[in-house]
């Protein structure tokens, strides 16, 4: 069977509307998709949020609107349009749900995207386009998968679309008490053996079951999050699923991400001269208050400040780290704890240490591109895109080994092979360990230019992973086993 037809959904799609990871795979997939295979009609849904800026609502188009039913709501639903990158993207709207002034964190998120997710179904039929592969992504998006398979299967032009479902990151599922089975999420008794588990409603495990084939965003993530260590309490659901688990690696868009001509940057540079990258380190050193020195390796770190991000293995060895000659610069916010122990390290630290608690992506490219090694030493990282970010600005990357670090970042040997330093166990000790390891090659000169050289010309793009994701949608639906 050819695949004529995607409709990917997601509450979240960049450039229209986004707050991490998943904005930033679905605003590049589907035109990696459609790249690749142009004769395939590649569509995109997500929210009409009130966040949208007013220069993309200019180029929408009134397509019309549907009355959504929600068990014993009918609700208003407008449809508007607009096509980029050969791709038509849909944006539904309902003021009182998605006029908000966060995309996430509402009291009633539950009814939010219930109402999202059959309106997304319902979709199909106003505008009639029935995908061959429906994709949804994440627990906002899982009530699509589960309802496409429970009750709109026995609708004869749902009746052969097939299913996927991604987890972009397992600690989120979509877990509410069972009460709103029926009321909220208009299922029926009979579709609570689907979504009941350990005495909850987890959306999550609904669509792990319905789906016809679940990947996660990196290999060895679709592994880890069978195991009681990262499975956040569904991994005997996943193991039991795990015929039709699979990983495939994110990639990053290298035309928004590109030191040649990046308007961020204020000198311009590539792998062949690396020239403009030191002058960008002089320029970050004097913007955000370090000594200016050339030879220094600086540090950098751009996360946001979690546990899971391994802050606290930072924490435990960060005077022991500058008791070498390194600069060290951070940008992001978060738990409180974690703020306040960097504020007092600016303090200790001057002209050695920044740390920049805000966000601003425009700082964070001038980071990536003045910095000489990235820290990212996650407990949990289901992919991880500053890794790559990180490599196409030349800025070699130390990572823990876990989830899409693993797949991405091959430690550094002395023969040249590897693309960045690695550790496994979740140990400070182990993390200062490499960092040395990284000071000691930064010495040598050459040696540390053939490797910037290296990470910079590595393929992070979504050509690979688009052609992954089409491969799997053509597998499916040649295969004959499922519906």
């Amino acid at each position: 069977m050819n695949m004529k037809k995607i409709l990917y959904a997601g509450s979240e799609v960049m450039p229209f509307a986004a707050t991490g990871g998943l904005g930033d795979v679905l605003g590049s997939l589907p035109a990696a998709v459609k790249q690749k295979n142009p004769e395939c009609d590649v569509r995109v849904v997500m929210p009409y949020y009130g966040q949208i800026k007013p220069e993309w609502r200019k180029k929408m188009t009134y397509v019309k609107h549907m009355m959504v039913p929600l068990a014993w709501r009918k609700l208003y639903c407008g449809i508007y349009s607009l096509e980029k990158d050969g791709v038509t993207f849909y944006f539904l709207d309902n003021e009182y749900y998605f006029r908000r002034s966060s995309l996430y964190g509402c009291f009633d998120d539950a009814e939010r995207f219930a109402f999202f997710s059959v309106a997304v179904l319902e979709l199909m039929s106003a505008v009639d386009f029935y995908p061959d592969v429906f994709h949804a992504n994440d627990w906002q998006t899982a009530l699509a998968v589960i309802k496409l398979k429970r009750s709109y299967t026995l609708i004869p032009e749902y009746f052969r679309i097939r299913a996927v479902y991604t987890i972009h990151n397992i600690e989120y599922q979509g877990v509410y008490e069972m009460g709103l089975l029926e009321d909220v999420f208009d299922l029926a008794g009979s579709d609570n053996m689907i979504v009941e588990y350990d005495g909850a409603l987890n959306l999550t495990k609904g669509a792990v079951v319905c789906a016809d084939y679940v990947t996660t965003v990196s290999p060895n993530y679709s592994k880890e999050i069978q195991t009681e260590a990262y499975g956040c309490g569904l991994q005997n659901i996943l193991r039991q699923n795990k015929a039709k688990i699979g990983g495939i690696v994110n990639g990053i868009d290298l035309t928004y991400y590109n030191p040649e001509n990046d308007p961020d940057l204020p000198f311009a540079y590539d792998a062949e001269d690396l020239t403009g990258k030191q002058k960008n380190k002089e320029a970050m050193q004097k913007k955000f208050g370090l000594d200016v020195d050339p030879d220094i390796p600086v540090i950098a770190m751009i996360s946001r400040m979690a546990s899971h991000k391994g802050f606290d293995l930072v924490l435990s060895v960060f005077n022991e780290l500058m008791k070498s000659e390194v600069q060290f610069i951070l940008l992001g916010t978060g738990d409180k704890a974690y703020e306040d122990f960097f504020k007092n390290i600016a303090k200790r630290y001057p002209g050695r240490a920044s740390i920049n608690l805000t966000y601003d992506r425009a700082l964070s490219k001038l980071i990536y591109a003045g910095a000489d090694i990235f820290l990212m030493p996650s407990k949990s990282e289901a992919c991880g895109l500053s890794q790559m970010i990180a490599s196409r600005y030349g800025t070699v990357p130390i990572v823990r080994e876990t989830g899409g670090l693993y797949d991405t970042i091959k430690p550094y040997g002395f023969d040249g092979s590897g693309n960045g330093f690695t550790f496994t166990a979740y140990n400070a000790h182990d993390m200062l360990h490499v960092i040395r390891e990284a000071e000691l090659l930064y010495e040598d000169t050459d040696k540390w230019t053939e490797l910037v050289q290296k990470v910079m010309k590595v393929d992070f793009s979504w050509n690979a992973s688009a052609a992954e994701y089409i491969s799997c949608y053509e597998n499916l639906l040649n295969f004959k086993g499922r519906r």
